[in-house]
């Protein structure tokens, strides 16, 4: 079975995961204990979230893995397939960080609580270095694939996250005053809704084999007609196999059939410059072209 490879190169990724699920491993530790040690409740409560983000990263990784999964003759695509219900997790999981972003900025207008210290402004400051860098790690391939443009909006809010607690720890400390910090906090969780709307969107999208943001049908089924010895095409059925790799059928009438492996040729090429790499096409002829139609957005 013929295999196609339009992914980042696994290996360096893998180094990037490896190496940022350890970081940040590493920091969620550091940041329980410096919590648990100035009695902070928040930088626990913290530590948990910035949790969620190594389980974000561990999830993107087993992504890649499925990836890379032979096909057999139960699962003819291998377990590509797995990359986007991946992706929609990691959209799921920020729309819940969010939602306890939102729920702890609420119970701060409610009751506005002095910030614990400045361990708690120097360990949100490490935060931000680490997840920054993390999130740049994964920021030259996020447009590659949803899962690492997931990984990146994780970290990225998480940097966010870390920058609101350094500004409002300093505003709060100089001034007093305490309503600051639910206010950043809000204002964070729109970014994040904004940012990751478009995760949500897509990732919903091609778990239910919708056709993906990059590919328009208009401009294929156009393209197909264009093509001499087309006369007509029908049943164009477009869906992601993966979150990297995108699949067609469709059935072309042509006016000869002595030409139908150069017109075969020539829509594949066209089909793979689009970002098609699995195609599979039927051919008729005028006249003995199949009577089925079908709601399929022709």
């Amino acid at each position: 079975m013929e295999q196609h490879s339009h992914t980042p190169q696994l290996k360096s990724l893998n180094g990037i995961f490896i190496f940022g699920i350890t970081l940040n491993l590493v920091f969620v530790i550091v940041e329980f204990i410096a919590g648990y040690l100035s009695d902070s409740v928040g930088l626990i409560s913290d530590a948990g979230h910035n949790l969620s983000d190594v389980a974000s990263l561990i999830l993107a990784m087993m992504a890649y893995r499925l990836a890379k999964v032979k096909a057999n003759k139960h699962y003819t695509y291998g377990f590509k397939k797995g990359t986007v219900l991946v992706s929609l997790t990691n959209a799921v999981l920020l729309l819940i960080a969010i939602g306890v972003i939102v729920k702890e900025s609420i119970e701060k207008f409610i009751d506005p609580q002095p910030v614990e210290g400045g361990v708690i402004i120097w360990v949100a400051g490490i935060g931000v270095i680490i997840n920054a860098l993390t999130a740049w790690l994964f920021i030259k391939d996020k447009e590659k694939d949803l899962n690492i443009k997931g990984a990146y909006l994780h970290m990225a809010a998480d940097t966010l996250v870390s920058v609101g607690v350094v500004i409002s720890g300093i505003v709060i400390l100089f001034t007093g005053w305490y309503i600051i910090d639910p206010i950043i906090g809000l204002l964070i969780a729109v970014v994040i809704v904004i940012s990751t709307w478009n995760l949500l969107s897509d990732s919903l999208r091609l778990a239910i084999d919708g056709v993906p943001g990059n590919i328009h049908v208009t401009e294929i089924s156009d393209m197909i007609l264009a093509t001499p010895g087309v006369q007509g095409a029908h049943h164009i059925h477009i869906w992601a196999i993966s979150t990297t790799e995108t699949a067609l059928t469709a059935h072309v009438v042509i006016n000869d059939v002595n030409k139908m492996e150069e017109v075969k040729h020539h829509l594949k090429e066209e089909l793979a410059d689009k970002g098609i790499h699995h195609a599979t096409l039927e051919f008729e002829i005028p006249g003995n072209d199949c009577n089925e139609r079908c709601d399929c957005g022709e």
